[in-house]
């Protein structure tokens, strides 16, 4: 196994912790640690715990490890804003809603991420809906045929979901409370009607914001 084929593996396995909140914000670990924990050596955990620090996800605490980030409530608002922000440039930019990788198959695929995240949302799984969530809006931003745009607001979605995760865990009842309109905006992005586009947009940003504030006493 490549070292750089590790470090993803380990990025991607401890991203996966912070989101399913096994890895609490706030939480303090050191690369050895990590490393006793994998398996593995300190270099790759190391390059890892980097990658994520650059992503947002872990504060780097000096000679003694790294932290999990604690986002504050002012940080997802305004992530929220710098996603709105990017969305409406494109729409602006885009009006006629035109992709680059618009090929029924990968509209198939998109719709099968919306549907299993729709479900999951309604059912109030979280675990199942954080990861078709993230895969949804992957697909959907790759028709961008733009990878800086796409991993950019791949980077703040799951930041996004990092803040959400520790309060919506604390919840009893999650059916019907998070936002389930993925099939209805792959159908309207599909049919390139940008009035629905914008308004589903629009809708889940308004979603977002008053659940944040619903979850964090606001």
């Amino acid at each position: 196994m490549q070292r750089s084929t590790l470090r993803e593996q380990l990025a991607d396995a401890l991203r996966e912790e912070i989101l399913a909140g096994r890895l609490a914000p706030g939480g303090e670990f050191t690369v050895r640690e990590i490393a006793e924990q994998y398996g593995v050596s300190a270099t790759p955990v190391r390059e890892a715990l980097v990658d994520l620090s650059a992503q947002g996800l872990l504060e780097v605490e000096h000679h003694r490890g790294f932290r999990i980030r604690r986002f504050s409530l002012t940080d997802y608002q305004h992530m929220v804003e710098a996603q709105t922000l990017v969305s409406d440039g494109i729409l602006h930019v885009n009006p006629e809603l035109s992709v680059r990788e618009a090929v029924p198959e990968a509209f198939t695929s998109i719709r099968r991420r919306a549907a299993a995240a729709r479900q999951a949302a309604r059912a109030g799984d979280l675990d199942i809906l954080i990861a078709y969530d993230l895969r949804f809006w992957r697909e959907l931003d790759a028709l961008l045929g733009n990878p800086h745009i796409a991993s950019f607001l791949d980077r703040l979605r799951v930041a996004c979901w990092a803040f959400t995760v520790p309060h919506l865990r604390r919840q009893p009842h999650l059916a019907d409370r998070l936002w389930a309109g993925h099939l209805e905006l792959a159908d309207a992005v599909e049919r390139r009607d940008t009035a629905e586009t914008t308004r589903l947009l629009r809708a889940h940003r308004t979603h977002a914001l008053a659940l944040a504030a619903q979850l964090t006493g606001a």
